[in-house]
């Protein structure tokens, strides 16, 4: 038993000795960063122009309020395009399955041209929701709508009889 917690300690030890980092001293480069103001700043990349967010959604948050349990509900997301360029939606996805995305696969949002996303939810768990869906465009960029609200249990049982509905009869 000592020479296997002696093992384990050893083991341990060369094991953070090893896994310290030399040749940076990380403190030093921020202090050098802050220090030289005459530093040019890092340059940004073609790709880092190009990516501009040019999917614009009216309302991000959709709340359903009160709905009633085991009544599915939808709502519709309007979207337009911005930029220059058609965008292409290549994906909507929602976070479980419970919601359902529905858009135009196959045509791109014409540049300064309007689309619609419709996002279903299936009320069957009772309480309050948030899910998340992701918009993938324009091959790597992403948007996240949500949807939220309350769904309230249904009776287990239809009202009762109304007796009094053949009173009202004569």
């Amino acid at each position: 038993m000592k020479k296997t917690l002696l093992f384990a300690a050893l083991f341990l030890g060369s094991t953070s000795l090893f896994a310290q980092h030399e040749g940076h001293n990380h403190a030093q480069e921020a202090k050098t960063a802050v220090a030289d103001p005459k530093a040019t700043p890092p340059v940004a990349s073609a790709d880092t122009k190009k990516q501009v967010e040019t999917l614009v959604v009216k309302q991000e948050v959709h709340d359903f309020g009160k709905i009633p349990q085991g009544k599915p509900v939808t709502t519709v997301f309007e979207v337009s395009n911005s930029g220059k360029e058609p965008l292409k939606i290549a994906n909507v996805q929602a976070s479980c399955g419970c919601t359902t995305p529905e858009w135009d696969k196959e045509n791109p949002i014409p540049a300064g041209g309007n689309s619609k996303i419709t996002v279903g939810y299936n009320a069957v768990a009772e309480g309050p929701f948030t899910k998340i869906v992701t918009i993938t465009y324009n091959e790597n960029l992403t948007k996240v709508i949500t949807i939220k609200g309350e769904v309230w249990k249904t009776p287990a049982t239809s009202a009762p009889e109304n007796k009094g509905l053949q009173d009202l009869k004569n």
